[in-house]
């Protein structure tokens, strides 16, 4: 009965919505799904047409400009950003992209997706850090410290409860 009581606590903390999006663009731009899960979670609940007050927009918080630049990057029009399915793949796509500008660093890749990719790398110019990163607590902007912190903790559990596999 506790088992029970437990799984039904986590799947409501961890909720797991859009598994086939997910699934989908985490295997095409080779995002570990848990991270996706994580992120979605951290950044809008799963809440399909979240806004928040700075205008990022859906699942994954993509801010207009930056979904322009996206869909320029995959070479096709800019559209809706709370189309769960573009959203989903812009931002599996972004996080990519990110992930692989800092070397594979998650910790710097997430800062980037939350704080700016200019920004990370002007801290990384400013203090000296490496693709090793791996120091949250020295992130100097206290949003995207416990940005990066709820969403490694949220990564975990995901792994944990659902059964999914580190990157």
């Amino acid at each position: 009965m506790i088992l029970l009581v437990n799984y039904k606590l986590d799947s409501w903390l961890y909720p797991v919505r859009y598994v086939e999006e997910v699934e989908k663009y985490s295997t095409m731009y080779k995002v570990d799904a848990a991270l996706v899960e994580a992120v979605i979670k951290e950044e809008s609940k799963f809440i399909i047409n979240a806004q928040s007050a700075t205008g990022a927009v859906g699942l994954m918080q993509i801010m207009p400009s930056t979904g322009a630049w996206i869909a320029d990057q995959l070479d096709e029009e800019f559209a809706d950003l709370n189309d769960v399915d573009r959203n989903i793949r812009y931002g599996v796509w972004y996080l990519s992209e990110l992930t692989a500008e800092f070397g594979g660093n998650k910790i710097l890749a997430l800062a980037a997706y939350n704080a700016g990719r200019g920004t990370v790398w002007n801290w990384i110019e400013k203090y000296g850090w490496d693709k090793n990163f791996d120091r949250v607590d020295e992130i100097p902007y206290e949003e995207t410290k416990l940005y990066v912190k709820r969403v490694l903790k949220s990564h975990e559990k995901y792994i944990k409860f659902f059964n999914r596999t580190k990157d």
